[in-house]
């Protein structure tokens, strides 16, 4: 099935430059383009794409006030965000905002196109490292950030609370079930009731939430 993707960016060189690696791909298809985040909140409900890049500094609406309206109109909207450097600052914004991931916009060709496929299928894309790399670094200063409810923490099982904190610790599914020594469909189900208790959307803000929880100590 061809994942339909729109390119978010005021730069029509990346936007350009995205669309040809991306149409290369047989199954990937770019069916729009926009220039800032205004002009996206409107295409993404016009074409309704499976993945939008998300540019983050832009003119009129940037990508992260962009993300937020995109998210809250449609909970299962999956937006990937482009960014130039690694920790840039307003990356912890973007996925606070409900963006499942980010990318460089150095990624090769296969990166790229890997990336989307990731996010299309329903995944967070930030690999370990980096999830605990960002993530520690802007706990640290994300003034906006509040910690979650103590009754939110409550709701979960000992267990589940054990698994969250290793998400957020950067463990993939498969690492989290050698930790614990139980099946990795253990694991994906523990997620996903993880998942609905909080009311997140991902792995990804699951780990954000253990951060702001103070259940993991940034560092």
């Amino acid at each position: 099935m061809t994942i339909r993707v729109l390119i978010v960016d005021d730069q029509i060189m990346v936007r350009e430059g995205f669309s040809v690696l991306l149409n290369a791909m047989p199954d990937i298809e770019v069916v729009g383009e926009a220039v800032n985040g205004r002009e996206a909140v409107r295409q993404v409900g016009a074409l309704r794409p499976d993945v939008v890049l998300m540019d983050i500094r832009m003119p009129e609406m940037n990508g992260i006030d962009a993300t937020r309206e995109i998210v809250a109109a449609d909970g299962d909207a999956k937006v990937l965000v482009l960014t130039t450097f690694d920790l840039d600052e307003y990356v912890y914004q973007a996925l606070r905002a409900g963006a499942s991931g980010f990318l460089l916009k150095d990624a090769s060709a296969r990166q790229l196109a890997e990336g989307v496929r990731v996010v299309a299928g329903g995944e967070a894309l930030l690999a370990p490292t980096v999830t605990k790399r960002l993530i520690t670094e802007f706990a640290k200063t994300a003034e906006t950030a509040r910690p979650p409810a103590l009754a939110q923490v409550g709701d979960l099982t000992e267990r589940e609370t054990e698994v969250l904190v290793l998400i957020a610790q950067g463990l993939s599914n498969g690492e989290i079930a050698s930790h614990l020594v139980v099946a990795e469909s253990t694991i994906k189900t523990h997620v996903s009731r993880i998942l609905v208790k909080l009311g997140l959307r991902d792995r990804t803000q699951a780990a954000v939430f253990a951060y702001e929880a103070r259940l993991v100590t940034p560092g």
